[in-house]
């Protein structure tokens, strides 16, 4: 055990994560040997003779778990960012193991009777707001773990959680497994024609490395999916792309992912039922700024009623331009629908993604977001070679704030490989507290599927994977600003729609010139982006937003048709899916495609019951942004009032009042309409 990493004292640069020294042999014994911790200082709680108190109880109950939580936290982000098949099978034997142990603490009765003792004592109304907080959130988290069940309902629960742990672990592995077998093989040049060089380039590079000298090869990682449904002319092969992707983990095969979609559904209708819930919606919003299922609904459907008609002209837009160039008689459908639609942005605003790609280049992109939080915020970002990292991607760069202390170290993991799933993220390799011995600055991490350097080339991104970029910065913001006493209630440790605004803030950025201009320069000549490029940028900043936000609301209509059932799904996934989507649906439906089995943010992520707090967010934002829109977009006295009212305080506070102490009013819709033109 002394050999142990996790278990010595890391003796490296700001106490991080000693990457190059941990084995996978390391994780199994270091778990048990933070369960065995734990399970001390619980016992030192539960065992103790005096009176429970928010100090011997509370904060006791905060601190404990230091060495399991460290473990966990490194072993669950490198499954997502640098996982293997060993890794895979040791998370299949353990983490059914942590769940019980967490359901060991959350359904332990003495634990929960000194909690419950504090939560009603006159003390509690003597605690500052943090600490209020910290209470409620303890004493809330061990009821809606089933501490008030009898002891066979417990048992259901134990049984319950422990399933749904197996299941959400088998449904993510599915999903890698099966994107990761895809390959697209194309032997003929000519079924190249349209694709922008650097997609050709990366594809032939892959070939290569793959033994297929006289090939290419196209995957449904996006970096290599997405501009060939953009812009490859050969339509049988957009189809060929579109249909592989959209049918991930529905082949009759081990990756199968439609029983464990019923399953993951209905053992979370059984949670919230064995806790006293109509569903698990009404479970999991009781705890969230939208509070009840109509309200999410309320939002969803105002803004369909909103944005639909809109939405509807869109596609009619296309499909016009579609058979003007292919015949009266074409049918557009969903692998038609980028081509043309990017045919018609650039007839309409003369730009498109490859015109933007030669001006931001990923280091340059790098600079400018880094650039960005500097000026806004007074913050420096150190890139230091001595910080072990999990991968050669990784960078890792120490912030230091405007008077040079260490705020945090943040890792950057950029482009895709077969270890990593996909999409991007934010998440932390150290959260944010305070104790005797000062602040305990946090380790964030930002991870992407970006486009990779190709031969001689840098990476040339696109203007989508730079707004991606900006987005998971804002999560690290939230993170890297943390300013909480206690861990739980630290950086986005915040309700879950509330988490989104900070990102979707930093996304704005992306179409304001001024922020362009600060960095976007041609990577071989060194010439400023273009003026009239910007601007037809900007022009073009609510091309399909109807399309879009349709989009983004059929998902939220899924997820809650999921998890919003009064009763158990016994039926077909593929076929509920289709009916739930009738509503939304702007092109044909396609037999075979199933957005539920590979939608991990709902099954086996933290956006189930949640997936509208997007669109939440969404409008949260767009009325936050508007201060800085009104008063300038790189005013630093609002970016000090951002930092302080929302991104520092975390979750030591109720939402509603952090956004007003910046705002100084509760939010409304109409600033997001007014930004997509929606209404004047």
């Amino acid at each position: 055990m002394r050999d142990n990493p996790f278990i010595a004292e890391y003796n490296t640069i700001h106490n991080t994560t000693p990457f190059k020294l941990i084995e996978t042999e390391d994780y199994e014994p270091a778990i048990l040997e933070g369960i065995r911790k734990q399970n001390e200082a619980i016992l030192q709680i539960t065992d103790n003779i005096e009176k429970p108190s928010f100090d011997n109880t509370i904060v006791a109950l905060e601190c404990s778990g230091e060495l399991l939580d460290r473990v966990i936290t490194v072993f669950s982000n490198l499954l997502s960012a640098e996982t293997n098949d060993k890794l895979q099978e040791l998370a299949e034997r353990l983490m059914p193991m942590v769940s019980e142990h967490s359901n060991n603490i959350l359904l332990n009765e003495k634990l929960y009777a000194r909690i419950k003792e504090v939560y009603n004592s006159d003390e509690s109304s003597n605690l500052n707001y943090e600490q209020t907080m910290l209470l409620n959130k303890t004493y809330d988290s061990f009821v809606r773990h089933g501490a008030n069940l009898g002891n066979s309902e417990k048992d259901i629960y134990r049984s319950l959680t422990s399933k749904l742990t197996t299941l959400t672990l088998k449904f993510s592995q599915n999903i890698l497994k099966e994107t990761n077998n895809f390959q697209l093989v194309i032997d003929n040049e000519d079924d190249l024609q349209g694709l922008p060089e650097y997609s050709i380039k990366a594809a032939k590079e892959l070939a290569e490395k793959k033994g297929k000298t006289d090939s290419w090869i196209f995957t449904l990682h996006a970096p290599s999916m997405v501009p060939f449904l953009k812009y490859c002319n050969k339509r049988e092969l957009r189809e060929t792309i579109y249909k592989s992707y959209n049918t991930i983990c529905t082949h009759d095969n081990e990756y199968n992912n439609l029983t464990i979609v019923k399953d993951i559904v209905n053992t979370r209708f059984e949670i919230a039922k064995v806790l006293g819930y109509e569903s698990f919606a009404d479970y999991v919003l009781k705890n969230r700024m939208a509070k009840s299922c109509e309200e999410v609904y309320k939002l969803l459907d105002e803004l369909y009623d909103a944005y639909m008609p809109v939405a509807k002209k869109e596609v009619k837009e296309v499909e016009d331009l579609a058979k003007s160039l292919e015949g009266d008689d074409f049918v557009l459908m969903p692998w038609d629908w980028s081509f043309y639609s990017e045919k018609l942005k650039k007839n309409r605003f003369d730009i498109n993604e490859e015109v933007l790609r030669p001006y931001l280049e990923l280091s340059k992109v790098i600079d400018g977001v880094l650039g960005l939080a500097s000026t806004l915020y007074g913050i420096q970002f150190r890139e230091n070679n001595y910080i072990q990292v999990y991968n050669e991607d990784v960078k890792a760069y120490e912030v230091f704030d405007n008077d040079g202390k260490f705020l945090s170290v943040l890792y950057t993991d950029f482009h895709p490989r077969e270890g990593k799933r996909s999409g991007a993220w934010m998440t932390n390799y150290k959260e944010q507290w305070k104790d005797k011995s000062g602040d305990s600055r946090p380790h964030v991490s930002i991870t992407m599927n970006f486009t990779k350097p190709i031969g001689d080339s840098p990476a040339l991104l696109s203007h989508s994977e730079v707004n991606t970029f900006l987005h998971e910065f804002g999560h690290a913001l939230h993170g890297i600003f943390a300013d909480s006493t206690y861990q739980s209630l630290s950086g986005t440790n915040v309700y879950w729609d509330f988490v989104e605004l900070p990102s979707q803030i930093m996304e704005n950025y992306a179409n304001e010139k001024d922020f362009l201009n600060t960095f976007a320069n041609h990577y071989k000549t060194g010439e400023q982006i273009p003026s009239e490029i910007i601007q037809n940028l900007i022009d073009a900043s609510n091309f399909n937003a109807g399309y879009l936000c349709i989009r983004q609301l059929s998902l939220g209509y899924l997820d809650m048709a999921w998890y919003g059932r009064r009763s158990k799904f016994e039926g077909d996934v593929m076929v509920y899916e289709k009916e739930v989507f009738e509503k939304t649906k702007l092109l044909p439906s396609v037999d075979g495609c199933c957005m539920s089995a590979q939608f991990s943010h709902i099954m086996s992520g933290g956006y189930s019951a949640g997936y509208y707090s997007y669109k939440w967010a969404e409008v949260l934002e767009a009325d936050a942004f508007s201060v800085f829109k009104n008063n300038g977009i790189f005013n630093k006295s609002v970016a000090a009032s951002f930092r302080e009212n929302i991104l520092s305080k975390g979750g030591t506070k109720n939402p509603i009042e952090l956004y007003k102490s910046f705002k100084g009013s509760e939010p409304t819709i109409d600033a997001l309409l007014r930004r997509n033109n929606i209404i004047n």
